[in-house]
């Protein structure tokens, strides 16, 4: 009889809200759990952000390998980007593996599952399914039953917008409606492992973290959004005791995370930045632009320009290659000395005060084994995360004090969660130290396949 696997993935929970307290007390039954379990630091990978990330744990393999970078890349030569979904996911998965050997699999929100693939079981993605008009669950007719009986499901909500009101009712209605979809598929579908990604946490962290961190540099007390952040904790430790009373007592309950939180200091503007250092060039003055103007491609010089630049939580860099891009300017044989000296420069770059960041910037062929699909030339991470990129310009100063892209007070972290329980203690409790997330699907099958 093979034991249960039910994995609970909470989207961008950090260590100190799981294992050191900053929970508020609102994971009470979950904290008895991993008091009793096998506990892990989990490093991500680079970059440390929900896609690629969940991809690299179950399938073990590096963003490089895997050939995505985020949610959004280009092809060379195009300026505008195409959207990561399943279909670019060619590495096996725990959930494929476990299939291809007979064991029944159970996934929900895993991103990026859309379109979904079949498997021995049953899938409902992610996300990025653009709405639910679109096929989205396996087999397809699972979505028809699931409708009928707990209601459609909700991918996503609008979580960087100043209604926080509305942020906060969107919030918890998707988190009641994954959550009643999760226990009926729990409980009336046969399954060995069932893997379950929760984003409302990620949400919620990005919507509210000023509001719940006090050393958040702009953290504010608010009688309501202080306390949408533990209010959800608990609702998912409510529903999770509710879910694992009806599991079997030797089932096996894994904890994780893909990346951690931290509050977000500002924004810089890495293509400003750009122009000010003379790597890019604007047909326009840039000082007539309206702030947060997005740089297209009409708007370049491309005749002087050597490089551009994505935002994000981590800043995408192109180099302006020649025979490469449509109007590139920089040959070959010097493509290795611009790179050089823009790693440099941005190496350098400091914060509003002048205080020292530490940046950190690669050439993917650095950080991955191989490096497949569609890369940028360059990787920032600007600060060790603390400061996101921002990709638009006609700001007044390249120090943003908010995000480019609406309001979001949390920034991603390299350090996530990975916690084992095993009530006939066969894998034995206790803090184990620090595991890379390409480990955890290696770890994992040792449970499943043992």
């Amino acid at each position: 009889m093979v034991r249960k696997l039910f994995v609970l993935g909470l989207d961008s929970m950090p260590p100190k809200v799981l294992y050191e307290g900053m929970d508020n007390n609102s994971f009470s039954y979950i904290k008895t759990l991993v008091e009793e379990s096998a506990r892990y630091l989990m490093r991500s990978c680079y970059p440390p952000i929900t896609v690629p990330a969940w991809m690299v744990m179950f399938t073990g393999k590096t963003p490089g390998e895997l050939g995505i970078y985020g949610f959004r890349h280009r092809k060379p030569g195009d300026f505008n980007y195409y959207i990561v979904n399943s279909k670019y996911i060619k590495q096996e998965t725990l959930w494929s593996i476990a299939s291809k050997k007979g064991l029944k699999v159970g996934v929900y929100g895993v991103p990026p599952t859309y379109p979904p693939k079949p498997l021995n079981g049953f899938m409902v993605t992610d996300f990025t399914t653009p709405n639910r008009e679109k096929p989205y669950t396996f087999p397809p007719w699972l979505k028809r039953e699931l409708e009928r009986t707990v209601g459609p499901t909700i991918f996503d909500i609008t979580y960087r917008s100043e209604n926080k009101d509305k942020v906060a009712s969107d919030l918890f209605h998707m988190l009641e409606n994954h959550q009643r979809q999760v226990l009926y598929l729990a409980t009336q579908k046969q399954w060995e492992v069932f893997l379950y990604v929760e984003i409302a946490v990620d949400r919620a962290h990005h919507a509210f973290w000023k509001y719940f961190d006090k050393e958040h540099p702009r953290y504010t007390e608010h009688p309501h959004y202080s306390n949408v952040i533990p209010r959800l904790y608990r609702k998912i430790d409510q529903w999770f005791e509710e879910l694992h009373k009806k599991l079997p007592k030797d089932a096996v309950i894994v904890i994780v995370s893909d990346h951690g939180i931290k509050a977000m200091k500002g924004a810089f503007a890495i293509n400003q930045w750009l122009i000010d250092n003379d790597y890019l060039k604007l047909k326009v003055n840039k000082d007539q632009l309206k702030p947060g103007t997005e740089l297209k491609e009409n708007l370049i010089d491309w005749e002087h320009t050597i490089a551009w630049a994505w935002g994000g939580y981590y800043s995408r860099v192109f180099i302006n290659l020649k025979g490469r891009e449509k109007k590139g300017v920089v040959e070959l044989k010097y493509y290795e000395d611009t790179i050089n000296q823009l790693r440099k420069d941005i190496e350098k770059i400091r914060g509003e005060n002048g205080e020292k960041w530490k940046n950190e910037v690669y050439r993917p062929s650095e950080l991955y084994p191989e490096v497949r699909g569609d890369p940028p030339d360059l990787m920032v991470y600007l600060d060790d995360l603390w400061w996101r990129a921002a990709g638009t310009i006609g700001w007044s100063s390249n120090y943003l004090p908010e995000n480019d892209r609406g309001p979001d007070d949390a920034v991603h972290d390299w350090i996530g969660v990975f916690s084992i329980y095993d009530p006939e203690g066969t894998i034995s409790s206790g803090d184990k130290g620090m595991i890379d997330i390409t480990h955890i699907k290696d770890t994992l099958s040792e449970i499943v396949f043992s």
